[in-house]
């Protein structure tokens, strides 16, 4: 049971079922039976982009190229003046070609090593969709370039919006998901795990009810 499976186990037990099975079938849906009748789905509510391969989350090219970057980052080694640089980055989609922007990264910064210049920040760009920027730290570090946080352009955005688009997206996804075995059982629920804080204002629940008017006959939206 993952961390979101996790928490609709209590999000259910708290709303006082009888029973609580999980994986009632084993690994194919529903991910819980309750009182053995309303079969419910979990998904985590995140956001998408649509790539080439279909929609995907931000997430799964967001902490791939921020691992890369800090792996890069101490691959230059230790400060030889004494003076360290905190480096953040600033991205929007579609990201550059990793290898290319690594490669470019690399020199960038190499080449700053060199000649970092009087000022205490700089910044530069690799194409137009990756920006960076460097700050003289204050104190000694024992790399010359730690990582400093980054920007997603992409990731935000105005909260309904964003939340209907994804809500939709993810109610589509488990429809396809359990339209085989949907007959199985007479009431089917998503429940939805806010991975995003798109959906924790207050009345937000509420007003995605109202405006998603989902038709999805049978199922239940929870979020």
């Amino acid at each position: 049971m993952d961390e979101s499976e996790q928490v609709v186990e209590r999000y259910l037990g708290g709303l006082g079922f009888a029973t609580i099975i999980f994986e009632p079938d084993g690994n194919v849906p529903p991910d819980f039976l309750v009182d053995e009748q309303i079969a419910v789905e979990v998904r985590r509510l995140n956001q998408n982009e649509l790539s080439d391969s279909g929609f995907r989350g931000l997430e799964e090219t967001d902490i791939p190229l921020r691992m890369k970057i800090q792996r890069l980052l101490a691959s230059l080694g230790p400060t030889d003046t004494g003076v360290s640089w905190f480096v953040t980055y600033t991205v929007k989609r579609p990201f550059p070609h990793w290898d290319q922007l690594l490669s470019a990264l690399r020199k960038r910064l190499e080449a700053f090593r060199v000649n970092p210049g009087n000022e205490r920040r700089a910044s530069f760009t690799i194409g137009d969709r990756f920006k960076v920027e460097l700050l003289q730290a204050g104190d000694v570090h024992p790399q010359l370039f730690i990582f400093g946080g980054y920007s997603d352009l992409d990731s935000g955005g105005w909260l309904f919006e964003e939340t209907q688009k994804n809500v939709r997206l993810c109610v589509a996804k488990k429809t396809m998901t359990i339209a085989p075995v949907r007959h199985r059982y007479p009431e089917w629920w998503l429940v939805l795990v806010d991975g995003s804080v798109m959906a924790s204002t207050p009345g937000t629940a509420s007003f995605l009810r109202n405006a998603l008017q989902l038709s999805t006959i049978g199922t239940r939206l929870s979020c």
